[in-house]
């Protein structure tokens, strides 16, 4: 059995110059996520959400970006769920895509709001009609006493609503706004190069380098 102390990779697709980045983060990570998708990497979309209860104990999840634009970063969830109820005692989270193939991690962090009804309405929408459905029969983050439940839920729901269930109250999305961005490239020797961006008084982005 291979030893974990023995697990080593050399990292040497690409690299991550001040040069060759761009000045805008949101445009660095638009082109990155264009490269991920292009090179057919498993759930380029996949993101982990970082979240912080009123206690200070931190949790995690894989979450799903549905869209990004200078407003921010979004994806849609259930309002009651863990990550939920910890955005709404504390809204500062960060999220972090790890592209593994391209040897490539994004880490973003911001303040984290609900996105307006309407938008959430219009995607729910564009959901498939199981997804709508199981948006309703999950109770998301309870303990339940066995999967038949989700599955009499969704029977229940899927009767009641037919091929038209509307979003319910309880589920939407949310928009992080960044304030600060890291582009990691992985390199040679494990002297990677990190972009580090930050908002400065002017809400303006600097861009640094910081250590590997």
């Amino acid at each position: 059995m291979t030893q974990l102390t023995d697990l080593r990779k050399s990292y040497e697709r690409a690299e991550l110059s001040e040069d060759a980045s761009l000045a805008d983060p949101f445009e660095q990570f638009s082109k990155w996520l264009a490269e991920a998708i292009a090179a057919q990497v498993p759930e380029p979309n996949a993101m982990t959400l970082a979240t912080v209860d009123s206690s200070m104990r931190p949790s995690t999840r894989v979450v799903l970006i549905k869209g990004f634009d200078a407003q921010g970063i979004t994806w849609f969830t259930n309002y009651e769920s863990r990550k939920g109820r910890e955005l709404a005692t504390n809204p500062w989270a960060a999220l972090q895509f790890h592209w593994v193939e391209l040897e490539r991690v994004v880490r973003i962090e911001g303040r984290v709001d609900k996105v307006a009804e309407a938008e959430s309405d219009a995607y729910f929408a564009s959901r498939p009609l199981d997804s709508r459905i199981g948006a309703w029969a999950s109770p998301q983050s309870q303990v339940i006493p066995s999967r038949a439940l989700l599955v009499a839920n969704a029977a229940r729901y899927g009767t009641r609503f037919l091929l038209h269930p509307p979003r319910p109250p309880h589920w939407g999305g949310y928009r992080l706004q960044p304030d600060c961005w890291e582009f990691w490239q992985g390199r040679k020797s494990r002297l990677h190069d990190r972009l580090r961006y930050q908002l400065d008084a002017d809400r303006r982005w600097t861009r640094e380098r910081l250590a590997p």
